[in-house]
């Protein structure tokens, strides 16, 4: 199953160094049941996208989390997208994760099928983003507007030997 996993260019360059995403458990998004009940009217293609989407929004909650332990990065939401076995996928059936699925095994790099990141130019509205999320988090409109304002920007899509390069960035 095609999974999507949220990450950072930090925790990025840690996958490579180790030579897998872990430690398990992780959290990732797919297509699900849920997620295809949910959107009923959506094609395989639609729903991938549903599934990236999430995991960029889980992207941004990483970067945001860095944040608060003092770990500073250039704020780009990252998302790898791998080849993950049935067997060490679990699905929860509750509507709000509808996507969401954790995985109970580390990822081998050699599972990683792409790579998408934000481009240089989002950095400001990711930047705005991450400090936005606390007040969005309390119901606060305009900050949810701010934060909403990250999905404008698509995520760019790199194959796996770009990782490299990615890095050097």
């Amino acid at each position: 199953m095609r999974v999507y996993l949220p990450c950072t260019l930090p925790a990025l360059a840690r996958a490579v160094e180790a030579g897998e995403l872990g430690p398990a458990p992780l959290t990732g998004y797919a297509v699900t049941p849920a997620l295809t009940e949910w959107y009923a009217s959506g094609d395989t293609e639609e729903l991938e996208y549903v599934a990236l989407t999430e995991a960029a929004r889980a992207s941004l909650r990483m970067l945001a989390a860095d944040r608060a332990d003092g770990l500073e990065a250039t704020p780009r939401r990252v998302v790898v997208a791998a080849e993950v076995p049935d067997p060490s996928i679990s699905m929860g059936v509750d509507l709000e994760e509808r996507a969401r699925v954790r995985l109970s095994e580390p990822i081998p790099l050699a599972k990683v099928a792409s790579v998408h990141i934000d481009d240089l130019y989002a950095v400001a509205d990711i930047e705005a983003a991450i400090g936005a999320l606390p007040a969005s988090d309390q119901g606060d409109d305009d900050a949810r507007f701010t934060v909403d304002g990250a999905e404008a920007h698509e995520l760019m899509w790199y194959a796996t030997q770009e990782i490299p390069d990615l890095l050097g960035s």
